[in-house]
């Protein structure tokens, strides 16, 4: 069973004293520096995006970042929505409810934002508490290859913007030149 989110747990958009402890819980969390860079450079380039933090006594525990994505349709036409990713909380604060609350906040801003969907290529067993569902439901699939499709969800917000668009996602460039 999980547990309720620490009360001492503030969760807020990234701050510029933020951005080397997003560094180091997202080098913890994956591994590595891919998903580093990626947010370095989105940052950099994209002012769109929302990057949200968990804090604990001044230090960051969990981030979550938006930025834009899009569907293309087969005739050229795209709808511009949002992409979550990355995710990430420190191992040691996982299960705990930081990384829901941080999922749920997000959602909530790009709902009241307008964002027509947030699509997110992750875990099939967590998204969907958020409302996300295989994008494959919808005509939808993802840019990066060999995507399993459980894997490749869309949460939408605007029902008639969606109704009849079908297509191929794409995240930022950022997501494919940091590798």
């Amino acid at each position: 069973m999980k547990k309720k989110m620490p009360q001492e747990v503030t969760i807020r958009r990234e701050q510029e004293q933020d951005i080397e402890g997003i560094r180091q819980v997202n080098r913890a969390a994956f591994g590595g520096e891919y998903e580093v860079n990626v947010v370095d450079q989105l940052r950099l380039n994209c002012p769109e995006i929302l990057s949200l933090v968990a804090i604990e006594d001044k230090k960051v525990i969990g981030h979550i970042l938006f930025s834009p994505a899009q569907i293309v349709q087969a005739d050229g036409l795209t709808l511009l929505g949002m992409g979550l990713g990355p995710l990430a909380v420190l191992s040691k604060r996982q299960n705990q409810g930081i990384g829901s609350a941080l999922c749920q906040e997000g959602m909530r801003q790009m709902e009241k934002q307008g964002a027509p969907f947030v699509v997110v290529l992750g875990h099939p067993e967590y998204y969907p508490r958020f409302g996300f569902e295989r994008a494959s439901i919808y005509g939808v699939k993802s840019s990066f290859e060999d995507v399993p499709d459980e894997a490749f969800m869309i949460c939408i917000f605007n029902k008639p913007a969606m109704a009849r668009t079908r297509g191929v996602a794409h995240y930022r460039p950022e997501f494919g030149s940091t590798a």
